[in-house]
């Protein structure tokens, strides 16, 4: 299961990474998370080496905001710090499968 740090990284250090990242913005309360889990974690898992930060979103979280995060779970996919792929509450593997082969291509 996912778990959602309260400590978030910076913006500024996102936009400065270098190859392939996911951001994973929700909360562990949340049941469209909980949800959506059955197909991010194994999906995530076989990218052992892809660096991703599931970080706690909501009110006063100045991350989510500047992602203009709407809906949880949204995991959004950087290149070079460079938004290249958005998925908003997945229903199915297949979406993440398509983002991860975007940023990991």
């Amino acid at each position: 299961m996912t778990t959602y740090a309260t400590e978030q990284p910076r913006r500024e250090t996102l936009d400065a990474t270098q190859g392939p990242t996911v951001v994973i913005f929700g909360t562990d309360w949340c049941g469209y998370c909980r949800a959506a889990d059955r197909y991010i974690a194994p999906a995530l898992a076989e990218h052992p080496r892809l660096p991703v930060h599931a970080v706690e979103d909501g009110r006063g979280r100045a991350l989510g905001r500047s992602y203009r995060v709407k809906l949880w779970p949204t995991l959004i996919f950087l290149r070079d710090g460079v938004e290249v792929a958005r998925v908003v509450r997945p229903s199915r593997r297949q979406e993440i499968d398509e983002a991860l082969a975007t940023v990991t291509a």
